[in-house]
């Protein structure tokens, strides 16, 4: 097990900078997913994490040793890529073994190591069978256990899940848990999906166009997001962001903004008393998670439904308020189209941006 230091890391292919200036720290036995869309530099920085890219500038520390010019095989991590990368030939404990045969550990040894990682990934019973002769999950899980076997100070995944089908990213993901759980090592993971970075991560780093836009605890991103791209990357529906204004309101700071039916007011949104009162009369971006809208007769948000969307557990109601597009998710009730209700805000958790800046104000 291993810290990851990641200090003023950049990457440049000619003029191109894929990567400007990255810093990020996790302590031993954490889980950081690099999180952002395709093209956002999260893969590149894998890959000099494990040392399959030459890096520009900058350093990277693995349990406080600068690998900078180490090759992979001397930087004590194992990977697990999008494409299993098993040999057709081979059997389930072959391809297990082969890295411990290479490096001339003995026959022995290496069984134990394999019918271990077996057992803890539940696959004991497909040891004799071939690549050909596995779904995808079970393929996922052969090179996951040719990682475990090496017992490596850091994992890496990039975007291992991506080839499997929905249930069976569902599942693989509560493997990579429970694997994450059991062994406790540091592990690097890559990922464009919002719903993998938020129940596998210890820590998060969203990105686009190589920056790091927030860093921190899952929760923390999700709650108090850094700025509106981070705000709308993360969650499904992502959050809403409302043009509206911070109002005066004998010192509780209230945020309005318009609909077709009427102003909407929240009042005792979270704000320092300093911003409250440099923002006063302001224009702001007001950001709301649909979770956060209740149904309420008495509420001070007046709304038009445009659209019901049932999904089972909640009801998305979809509604125009700041000239944006807005949805709310309520529990399950006989919503219509056209019919106008009154929604209530959980004023707490309401996050306001500088629409300059777009970044999110206190």
């Amino acid at each position: 097990m291993a810290t990851l230091d990641i200090n003023r890391v950049r990457k440049a292919y000619g003029n191109l900078e894929v990567l400007k200036e990255v810093n990020i720290s996790v302590g031993d036995g954490e889980f950081l997913v690099l999180l952002g869309p395709s093209g956002c530099g999260k893969s590149t920085l894998l890959n000099i994490i494990a040392g399959l890219e030459d890096i520009t500038g900058g350093e990277v520390l693995i349990g406080n040793r600068v690998v900078n010019d180490l090759p992979p095989k001397d930087r004590d991590i194992a990977m697990v890529f999008q494409s299993y990368a098993l040999y057709p030939t081979m059997t389930v404990r072959q391809n297990i073994e082969f890295g411990m045969k290479i490096r001339g550990i003995p026959a022995e040894e290496r069984a134990k190591a394999t019918n271990a990682a077996a057992e803890m990934l539940q696959m004991t019973g497909l040891l004799d069978r071939k690549p050909s002769q596995l779904s995808g999950g079970q393929r996922q899980r052969v090179a996951m256990g040719r990682a475990i076997v090496r017992h490596p100070d850091l994992f890496l995944f990039d975007e291992p899940l991506s080839n499997l089908d929905a249930k069976l990213r569902v599942d693989m993901r509560t493997e990579i848990k429970r694997l994450h759980q059991r062994l406790g090592t540091t592990i690097v993971y890559v990922t464009h999906d919002q719903i993998e970075a938020m129940t596998l991560a210890t820590k998060v780093a969203v990105m686009k166009g190589g920056v790091v836009q927030h860093f921190g605890p899952p929760q923390e991103v999700y709650d108090r997001p850094a700025n509106t791209y981070v705000a709308r990357f993360v969650g499904s529906p992502a959050m809403n962001i409302i043009p509206g204004r911070l109002l005066a309101s004998d010192g509780v700071p209230t945020v309005a903004f318009d609909t077709p039916q009427g102003e909407a007011v929240v009042r005792g949104v979270p704000l320092s008393a300093e911003t409250a009162h440099r923002f006063a009369g302001r224009d702001v971006l007001v950001g709301i998670r649909p979770e956060h809208f209740g149904l309420d007769p008495c509420g001070t948000v007046p709304v038009g439904v445009d659209v019901v969307e049932p999904t089972g557990p909640d009801t998305l109601i979809v509604f125009a308020a700041g000239g944006t597009e807005v949805v709310a998710r309520l529990e399950p009730f006989d919503a219509q189209v056209g019919r106008q209700e009154r929604f209530s805000v959980k004023a707490e958790k309401v996050v306001l941006f500088d629409p300059a800046t777009e970044t999110r104000l206190d």
